[in-house]
C-alpha cells in the first residue's frame, strides 16, 4: 500500500493567460469601493436617525459604458447626498438658472429628453440605482448636456439638510413605488410630512408634478395634496391633470399602458408663504 504523504504533489491547474491586448479582470479587495471616483454606497452613513424609507437600494449589474461614465463624469456631475452641508445650486450647475428636483429617474431616458428640450432649466436628478446613475450620466454626456446633475442617496436628507429654503423651481416625482400592500402604505413618499418639507424648499409658484399608474396611490396623492395648505391644484376644477407635453412617456409608463394601467398626472402649485399673526 502506498503512503500518500510521500507521493509527489500533483501540479496545480493554472488559469489561462489573457489573450494579447486583453486586460485580466481584477478582483476588488474587501472593503474597496466599486467605483473609487464614483457614487458612494451609503453617503449619509449613520449620521441621521433611522426611519422608514420610501425606497429600497438596488445594486444590479453595471454595464461597461455605465461604469465608464461613473468613473469619468461623477467627479464633475455627481453629488453624494451626505447631509453634511447646504449646497450652492448656482455653484453646482455653474449658472443661476432655475433648478428642478427630480426624485427617482429610473434609467434616465426621460430626464435627458426633458433636459434637452429645456436647456435653460437645471435638473438635479436623485436616485439610488447605480446602473441608472451611470446611464443618465452617459446619456447626458452623449447629448452634450450641461444642465443635469445626478444625486446619489436619500432625497429626504437632500431636502432637509442640503437645500436652502425657496431654492427649487419645481419638484418631479414620476412613478414612485406605490407600496400596494396596506401594511407598507407608510413607506409611500407622497405623505403630508414630505409635502411640508418639499414646500419649504420650493419658491412660491413652483410646481410639484407627480405621476403614477397605480390608481389607489393616485387617489391618495390627490387627497393629501388637496388637503395640504401649502399647495393648490393647477386644475381649475380640481382632480387630475392631462399629461403635460414636457413630460415624455417613460419606458416604465409604456409598460404600464400596455398592461391596461391608467396613468394619472397631478400638478400642484406652491402657494405664497403664509403670514402668521
Amino acid at each position: 500500500m502506498s503512503d500518500s504523504r510521500n507521493a509527489p504533489e500533483a501540479p496545480r491547474p493554472t488559469a489561462p493567460a489573457p489573450a494579447p491586448g486583453a486586460s485580466a479582470r481584477r478582483t476588488r479587495a474587501k472593503g474597496e469601493p466599486r467605483f473609487p471616483d464614483g457614487p458612494r454606497p451609503d453617503p449619509a452613513g449613520s449620521h441621521f436617525e433611522r426611519r422608514i424609507r420610501s425606497f429600497q437600494p438596488r445594486r444590479s449589474r453595471v454595464t461597461a459604458g455605465q461604469a465608464d461614465a461613473l468613473q469619468r463624469l461623477w467627479p464633475k456631475w455627481g453629488l453624494d447626498i451626505d447631509g453634511q452641508r447646504v449646497i450652492d445650486l448656482a455653484e453646482l450647475f455653474g449658472n443661476d438658472n432655475p433648478v428642478v428636483l427630480e426624485i427617482g429617474f429610473g434609467m434616465g431616458e426621460a430626464t435627458v429628453r426633458m433636459a434637452a428640450a429645456d436647456p435653460d432649466t437645471n435638473i438635479l436628478a436623485v436616485d439610488v440605482h447605480t446602473p441608472g446613475q451611470g446611464n443618465l450620466l452617459n446619456l447626458a454626456d452623449h447629448r452634450g448636456l450641461s444642465n443635469v446633475r445626478v444625486g446619489n442617496g436619500d432625497a429626504i436628507i437632500l431636502l432637509r439638510e442640503m437645500l436652502a429654503p425657496d431654492s427649487l423651481d419645481g419638484v418631479r416625482v414620476y412613478f414612485p413605488d406605490p407600496w400596494p400592500k396596506k401594511r407598507h402604505h407608510k413607506r409611500r413618499l407622497i405623505q403630508p410630512e414630505f409635502l411640508t418639507l418639499a414646500a419649504s424648499r420650493m419658491r412660491p409658484g413652483a410646481v410639484l408634478h407627480c405621476a403614477t399608474d397605480w390608481e389607489p396611490y393616485a387617489e391618495h396623492m390627490l387627497d393629501v395634496l388637496t388637503a395640504h395648505p401649502d399647495f393648490e391644484n393647477t386644475q381649475p376644477g380640481g382632480g387630475f391633470a392631462p399629461r403635460p407635453a414636457f413630460r415624455p412617456l417613460t419606458r416604465f409608463e409604456s409598460q404600464g399602458l400596455d398592461k391596461g394601467h391608467v396613468v394619472n398626472d397631478l400638478l400642484f402649485r406652491r402657494v405664497p408663504h403664509r403670514v402668521h399673526p
